[in-house]
């Protein structure tokens, strides 16, 4: 195992390269880059923008964990808006090869596409849930995305590369249950877990439990901690998280690949409205992975 960091925790938008700097900065080992739209996978990542990536990330002795992004439509009931997020999978995985990495990592999508509400929100409102339209054919929709998601790992497989799918809070994958079921029925050996216990605490998990549970289709890890109110991102030792346990957990089946340390609900922070996190964020990500590698050397696990 090593520590990784998230690039827009560091930069929410491109240019990237000062947040790779700062990465390798904090003595992280990989890095994650990303495009947030379709639009920026197709004007940022050009051909000579790669090139200078995978320059600065060989200078820099980072390894690329993964490359992000998530096609819109993947569950939408529009066939056209399917094809169109299987077209963008298409090229999110043909950038990720370019840029040197065979894992790419999509946020499972809402059922039917549905606005569902803001999980941060939940403490402060009085009454939670979502207007839900009647008449809806959930069967049918999961199976649509099932096919798309086949599609899409097909494409995956063909070109040598894992799909770490991440769980949100109310989507169609939302928990380490709904991510199994989805791998059953699409099939495919590409299909896994980025394991993100932020989003799984708020929804129900027990952190360890998801990793026993998950087995060696835990593919990527980002790592932040909550109260499990909300799916906020705190640096972990911050929150109720058993980090000593999920570690274990990770060491017991086996995992041996890149945990993002990815935090925004922290001092400094990015995030959509700062743009540049400041240097109290990086003490953050330092602080991180100092408590976790305490962890790993009292219980035996070697990092990377």
């Amino acid at each position: 195992m090593k520590f990784g960091g998230s690039v827009w925790t560091f930069n929410w938008q491109p240019p990237y390269d000062d947040g790779l700097r700062r990465i390798a900065a904090c003595g992280l080992k990989a890095a994650e880059l990303i495009a947030w739209r379709r639009e920026v996978l197709d004007s940022y990542y050009t051909l000579d923008t790669i090139r200078h990536l995978r320059t600065l990330l060989d200078d820099l002795g980072l390894e690329l964990s993964e490359f992000v992004s998530t096609p819109r439509g993947l569950a939408s009931e529009d066939p056209k808006d399917r094809d169109g997020a299987v077209e963008h999978f298409r090229a999110m995985v043909d950038t990720a090869r370019a840029l040197g990495t065979d894992m790419v990592n999509s946020v499972s999508p809402n059922a039917f596409d549905l606005a569902m509400p803001r999980i941060m929100d939940k403490p402060t409102a009085q009454e939670w849930g979502v207007d839900l339209p009647r008449g809806l054919d959930w069967n049918a929709n999961w199976n649509a995305y099932v096919d798309t998601t086949a599609r899409c790992c097909e494409i995956a497989e063909a070109n040598g590369v894992r799909w770490a799918l991440e769980p949100h809070p109310y989507r169609w994958v939302r928990n380490t249950g709904s991510m199994l079921r989805l791998i059953d029925s699409v099939g495919s050996p590409a299909l896994g877990m980025n394991f993100d216990p932020s989003h799984l605490f708020p929804s129900g998990e027990i952190s360890e439990q998801a990793v026993y549970e998950l087995g060696t289709r835990l593919f990527h890890a980002h790592f932040s901690d909550n109260d499990g109110t909300t799916n906020a991102h705190w640096r972990p030792g911050k929150g109720k998280i058993d980090w000593r346990a999920v570690m274990v957990a990770m060491h017991d089946v086996g995992f041996d690949g890149v945990i993002s340390i990815e935090l925004e609900d922290v001092p400094g922070t990015a995030g959509a409205n700062n743009g540049v996190a400041t240097d109290a964020f990086a003490r953050e990500v330092e602080l991180s992975v100092e408590y976790l590698s305490a962890i790993c050397q009292d219980e035996g696990i070697p990092l990377s």
